[in-house]
């Protein structure tokens, strides 16, 4: 490719909040240049994860190749990216941005500016993307063009009156999306001849080619038969395949400076991929590599355990699997009295947490046991030190522990007026501290303090169900304070069950412990004897359930006869059930493991 060429590549990623119809208009762009056949065409082309077709969300960002001959008669290479719109895979958004230089901003014309289209769109100025606001879904009788662009100019601060104006379901005005795509974003900068720099983007693993990384080249050009080096760890390969995605898999001779595609060199070892790594050629390398992406932080964690003991090495290559495709999750091995051997996991949110746990189960053929969620706190010991806690099973006796500190967000919520007296009822509720209340037209955005550990168990959906699903809500995390937490045991037939231990605020430690109990009592079968159930912080105890014992009529067999021959009966069964509380065991079901996220509170 020579550098004449570059002028006719566009790469370009389609960002938005939520249903705001990213993927509807891929589909539609992916049509209008003929990339599929009208038989090979179906809904979300891109998302082809079976859990994003269930859920209708995408959640990993898709890439693919398009060619587009413009009114002007040139032939234009368009490097298309798809991303994500939930908060949970903000990340995969940002390394999408990386690898472009301009986006598609995509705003509902009937909903309007949301949170998380303001994230993700401050992510891409951040980026220096060249921004072409697309107004979507106009054909709707509740669409407001010029309410909306007056929002996008008002809120976001870009000019909106040269807004392209689309319906991406029934294909309206499509081919002025493509035109602007060529006539106001920038085209790619490089030299093909420098030495090559290309940036990895996202690998995965495929279990005929071993590890695929998509790669965006910014200097120089890879080709068969090149042998790469990764510039973190030095590790050296030699190139099979090179190809880009038309969305089939397409094999080329090369890619040059500027484009997007994908690699295959025989990698074997997934921890060999590191997503923001800069690849060189290994006879002429770049002087120094790229700037990659910050690295991903976890903010909830929990215990993930093999059901089968024997399944952990298989949970142990699944997880290396699933951390080559998804690098904001992270994990590490740990033990439990109760579950035995897994993996302490961390994750970027609630959503984030139930996909993985759905794809180790669809993908891998895993059955698996979750902990509660927790955070991370900081604690510091009387002795001076400060350690992160990621399993409230592991926080020491109290009178070692000096402070905790607990993360806290800022959250901004946007609402329609009338549903603002309940967002912040529950913000209040949530021991949260208003910092902002600003009006654009008949919405309110409210920007709150909250910590993190009121927010990642049920917040998003009370908040969608207070304000009847027209709430949006997006995050960052904002730093560490001190508070008065506390960790609550839950203890069944006098047995500490570490897998169900949590932190809590101390005001609302005794009510969470209380219908944890309750809960408790309805899903743990009922045993021969009496089982207590308790929730205790240190020695005493703030709540208790008992479950009622399983009564076997042992009077059944006497007919009539004197009643001291019954009491006997009686009196033995009741010393029976004495020695069986003293050495019976519960068996708590999965099910009981997960209520601790589901309580109403």
């Amino acid at each position: 490719m020579t550098n004449t060429s570059l002028q006719s590549i566009r790469n370009f990623s389609i960002i938005a909040h939520i249903d705001h119809g990213k993927s509807t208009l891929a589909d539609r762009l992916i049509q209008a240049c003929g990339a599929l056949t009208q038989r090979e065409m179906h809904e979300q082309v891109l998302d082809n994860m079976e859990l994003e077709r269930e859920r209708g969300i995408t959640i990993k960002a898709q890439t693919v190749r398009l060619q587009y001959k413009a009114k002007d008669g040139k032939i234009y290479i368009l490097n298309l990216m798809d991303t994500p719109g939930h908060v949970d895979f903000a990340y995969e958004v940002s390394r999408s941005l990386a690898a472009c230089e301009g986006s598609l901003l995509v705003v509902d014309a009937s909903q309007g500016v949301e949170a998380q289209t303001l994230a993700n769109v401050y992510q891409a100025i951040d980026a220096n993307h060249e921004i072409v606001p697309v107004l979507n879904k106009v054909d709707l009788p509740a669409a407001d063009v010029e309410k909306v662009k007056a929002q996008i100019e008002e809120i976001i601060g870009i000019p909106a009156d040269d807004a392209v104006e689309v319906s991406a379901k029934t294909g309206l005005n499509i081919e002025a999306v493509l035109e602007a795509l060529v006539t106001r974003l920038p085209p790619p900068k490089g030299d093909v001849d420098a030495p090559l720099q290309a940036l990895l983007v996202d690998s995965w693993y495929d279990s005929y080619l071993g590890v695929i990384i998509l790669v965006r080249v910014k200097e120089g050009s890879i080709k068969k038969g090149t042998r790469l080096r990764m510039m973190s760890n030095g590790r050296t390969y030699i190139v099979e395949q090179v190809g880009v995605f038309t969305p089939h898999m397409q094999e080329v001779e090369s890619l040059g400076a500027g484009e997007l595609g994908f690699i295959n060199a025989a990698i074997k070892t997934v921890a060999d991929c590191h997503i923001g790594d800069t690849i060189t050629d290994d006879r002429r390398p770049a002087a120094e590599p790229l700037p990659g992406f910050k690295p991903s932080i976890p903010v909830v964690w929990c215990g993930l355990y093999p059901m089968d003991a024997d399944d952990f090495e298989k949970l142990r290559e699944s997880l290396g699997k699933l951390r080559l495709n998804d690098a904001s999750f992270h994990y590490e091995p740990e033990t439990s009295a109760a579950l035995g051997f897994g993996f302490r996991c961390g994750f970027l949110g609630l959503l984030h947490l139930e996909i993985i746990q759905e794809r180790l189960s669809r993908e891998f053929n895993l059955d698996l046991i979750a902990t509660a969620p927790s955070v991370v706190y900081h604690l510091y010991r009387t002795r001076g030190d400060m350690e992160e806690l990621h399993n409230p099973a592991d926080m020491p006796d109290p009178s070692l522990i000096e402070r905790i500190e607990e993360p806290w967000i800022k959250a901004s919520i946007m609402v329609p007026d009338e549903y603002l007296g309940a967002v912040l009822g529950l913000c209040t509720e949530r021991r949260g501290q208003q910092v902002d209340l600003t009006y654009v037209g008949s919405r309110a955005m409210v920007v709150y303090r909250l910590p993190l550990n009121e927010v990642v168990f049920d917040f998003y959906d009370r908040l969608k169900s207070a304000t009847r699903g027209y709430a949006s809500f997006d995050y960052q995390m904002d730093g560490y304070a001190e508070s008065d937490l506390v960790k609550i045991s839950i203890l069944v037939n006098q047995e500490p069950v570490d897998a169900l231990s949590f932190v809590a605020h101390r005001s609302v430690a005794e009510s969470r412990g209380r219908a944890i109990c309750a809960k408790l009592k309805e899903l743990i079968p009922r045993q021969l004897f009496k089982v207590a159930i308790q929730a205790a912080i240190g020695g005493r105890v703030i709540a208790r359930e008992t479950l009622g014992a399983l009564s076997k009529d042992v009077t059944a067999k006497c007919y009539g006869g004197d009643i001291s021959r019954k009491r006997k009966l009686l009196e033995k069964q009741k010393e029976g059930k004495k020695r069986m509380r003293q050495f019976g065991k519960v068996e708590i079901p999965q099910s009981a493991f997960l209520a601790a996220l589901k309580i109403d509170r």
